[in-house]
């Protein structure tokens, strides 16, 4: 394991892709302050990275609250302050069938869960950081801030604002050797979105016409563009943020079922 003094903050860090985020940067050698808001899953994540050998410590509670954002702030700063912060908490639900359908309350939660924590820790965080004249931030976006998705507006419009607040941070605090990007998932084969559910009501065999790389993307696969973008390697990369889709950004769009029942970007045979 290399050595290295970091410390990493990485949000919604026990499973999924933050789960692979967190066991990465411990593998490389991070301290990594784990939070979750599911505190058994917290500590089993904790327990596997000591058990490889890595350091973790967890902070249970969603990042949404005020005092979740406190408590994950103090153990950063009670290791010296975050090196690395990654703000990986996002989630497309609550859900509706359409904006129509939709409401204020599912707004607001769409809101604290996609964008409003990135800003709230990044401001607890960040002032560490220009102290210091270095540190990384990587943010979580999505493919869907990019091309339009007509059942998650909402969840589109608060990924745009991420990139949108990655572009302008990062140009920002640059000066104070502060480097901010983000990642654009698509198709993550997580607890959050299994592959069967992603496949739900279409043929398997098929993710060659969907996805151009023909698989859906490993929890790795993401944790390892995190840790390119934290690291010295991405020393002079800023304000942007990387699709990490296996191809889908650039080749996909959304369809009306010819059935007329909703829409799809998924191929399946007549």
């Amino acid at each position: 394991m290399a050595e290295t003094s970091r410390v990493s903050v990485v949000t919604g860090g026990a499973l999924g892709i933050g789960g692979a985020i967190s066991r990465r940067l411990a593998a490389g050698g991070d301290l990594v302050i784990l939070n979750d808001i599911d505190a058994d899953a917290a500590e089993r994540a904790r327990a596997a990275i000591e058990a490889a050998g890595g350091r973790c410590v967890t902070v249970a509670g969603d990042i949404v609250e005020d005092a979740t954002v406190a408590d994950v702030a103090a153990a950063a700063l009670a290791h010296g302050g975050a090196d690395v912060l990654v703000n990986n908490v996002g989630d497309f639900r609550p859900a509706a069938a359409s904006f129509q359908d939709s409401t204020p309350g599912q707004w607001q939660r769409l809101y604290e869960l996609n964008l409003l924590h990135v800003f709230k820790l990044t401001h607890a965080l960040l002032p560490a950081m220009i102290d210091r004249r270095a540190g990384s931030i990587v943010n979580n976006s999505t493919v869907e801030a990019f091309r339009g998705i007509p059942q998650h507006p909402v969840y589109s419009a608060f990924n745009a604002g991420v990139s949108a607040f990655t572009r302008s941070l990062a140009v920002a605090v640059g000066r104070h050797g502060v480097r901010v990007n983000a990642i654009a998932p698509d198709l993550a084969d997580t607890e959050q979105t299994p592959a069967a559910w992603m496949r739900r009501g279409y043929d398997e065999g098929l993710e060659h016409t969907w996805v151009p790389l023909a698989r859906f993307g490993d929890p790795g696969d993401y944790a390892a563009v995190v840790a390119f973008l934290a690291s010295d390697d991405a020393r002079f990369v800023t304000g942007h943020t990387i699709p990490v889709d296996g191809g889908t950004l650039a080749a996909s769009g959304w369809f009306v079922r010819a059935d007329d029942q909703g829409w799809t970007n998924r191929p399946h045979r007549a």
